[in-house]
């Protein structure tokens, strides 16, 4: 299967779970607010660090497209993703991990839980990914409170203080949130990314956090 079809497949798959996870939630106030567009669609060139062989100091390249390591293509878009990713993750897991303690139904515990183990497993990869390539886990330009579903502290500090059914209320509706901004920023990289992997990962990752929405919905906690 060439490299076309797959991520046509790919960016076809993600737009019908999607279309899918629409109908499944209600949308909650702050959900009809406009969602911020992600900096891994932003048009203008990211700088790319390329690695000097030894010997060598390493060049800073608005290029298009690099090759890493491994003979494999990727670009800015890709970078971007990944880093911001990173940051996205790791905010869905410290809410996950806040279940546990507080959370008042258990198969949301549970939901938690698989939450948490999932993102963490991503998390690792895309830390590798991006010392694979000699590029930083994160980058100073890069706004994290307008990253597609981002919560902020004050919501954070809402949900950190709440217990019980109260909890649960809140994890629902801002996990939710969470995950329809992270499959955003999977449908801004399927249109511009090239790395193949990379993309089929943001995909999958996607049609997984469909299923948890549908899985958090079926709770009836909201």
């Amino acid at each position: 299967m060439n490299r076309r079809h797959t991520r046509s497949r790919a960016a076809v798959a993600l737009a019908a779970v999607a279309a899918a996870g629409i109908a499944l939630t209600a949308c909650s106030a702050e959900d009809k607010e406009p969602v911020a567009q992600s900096s891994a669609a932003s048009s203008s060139p990211i700088p790319v660090l390329l690695p000097g062989r030894p010997g060598e100091s390493a060049v800073v390249s608005d290029s298009d497209q690099v090759k890493a390591p491994d003979g494999t293509a990727y670009n800015s878009i890709d970078v971007a993703y990944v880093q911001m990713m990173i940051a996205h993750h790791d905010q869905a897991v410290a809410m996950a991990d806040l279940a546990p303690g507080r959370a008042g139904n258990s198969a949301l515990k549970r939901l938690a839980e698989r939450i948490s183990v999932g993102q963490k497993l991503e998390v690792d990869y895309l830390k590798s990914w991006l010392k694979d390539r000699n590029q930083p886990k994160s980058d100073p330009s890069h706004d994290h409170s307008t990253m597609p579903g981002g919560q902020s502290p004050e919501k954070i500090a809402a949900l950190t203080a709440a217990t019980g059914a109260g909890f649960d209320r809140l994890f629902v509706a801002m996990m939710t949130e969470h995950h329809k901004g992270a499959q955003q920023m999977a449908g801004d990289l399927l249109k511009s990314g090239v790395d193949e992997r990379l993309s089929e990962l943001a995909n999958e990752s996607a049609v997984e956090q469909i299923s948890e929405i549908r899985r958090m919905a079926e709770l009836g906690l909201s």
